[in-house]
């Protein structure tokens, strides 16, 4: 069981795959990483000697990731927010933020569509 930046790495995975389980941590710098600690990137995340897994922490600690990640990300959200700008106002509206149309589409952004009327039309005599 390997914890690295408080994630614990799954076991039975190659340590190039498993590292992407960090947040923050992609597939080309889990390869830079990996590259830059000589490890192979074919090897077992549970087959780590002690000394790889130090040498793995000591390299990931310069990245940022985790819980800082999303502290920085949250608050740039909120300076766009405080500033009035264009992004941060369809930010706090919830709508895509970077130019899709959203007329008919960005149902993954503005959730399941609400209709008027439990989505019936009411009758009227005329």
């Amino acid at each position: 069981m390997v914890r690295i930046s408080g994630v614990v790495l799954p076991a039975k995975k190659r340590i190039e795959f498993a590292l992407t389980y960090i947040n923050g941590i992609g597939r080309s710098s889990s390869k830079k990483i990996l590259e830059e600690a000589k490890v192979d990137p074919m090897k077992m995340s549970d087959d780590l000697t002690e000394g790889e897994e130090a040498l793995l922490r000591s390299i990931i600690e310069k990245y940022e990731t985790e819980g800082d990640l999303k502290r920085r990300i949250s608050m740039d959200i909120r300076r766009l927010q405080d500033t009035g700008s264009y992004r941060g106002y369809r930010h706090r509206r919830r709508l895509p933020s970077r130019g899709q149309t959203s007329r008919r589409n960005a149902r993954t952004r503005r959730g399941k569509k609400r209709t008027g009327l439990s989505g019936r039309v009411k009758l009227t005599k005329t």
